[in-house]
């Protein structure tokens, strides 16, 4: 089983790194992380972790991608 990325217990959920309209571009992106449903609750409910996961994900796409194609896909800057 995958490890929680946050906590390190059994991983049971998928959590996509960009919601609402940008969920589809995160999975074409690869930017979903495994969390187990405490920390996935946590997330959701902790605005300063989720654009801190968000800021991660940013950082891994702009290692391939540039920023400008970052704020073109996304449009929004969390660095």
């Amino acid at each position: 089983m995958i490890p929680c990325r946050l906590c390190g217990r059994p991983s049971t959920d998928t959590h996509h790194l960009m919601n609402g309209a940008n969920r589809h571009l995160a999975d074409e992106d690869g930017l979903v992380i495994r969390l187990c449903r405490n920390c996935h609750v946590r997330v959701h409910s902790d605005a300063k972790l989720m654009n801190q996961l968000r800021a991660e994900a940013q950082t891994i796409y702009e290692t391939t991608h540039t920023h400008e194609e970052w704020m073109a896909r996304y449009g929004r800057n969390y660095l």
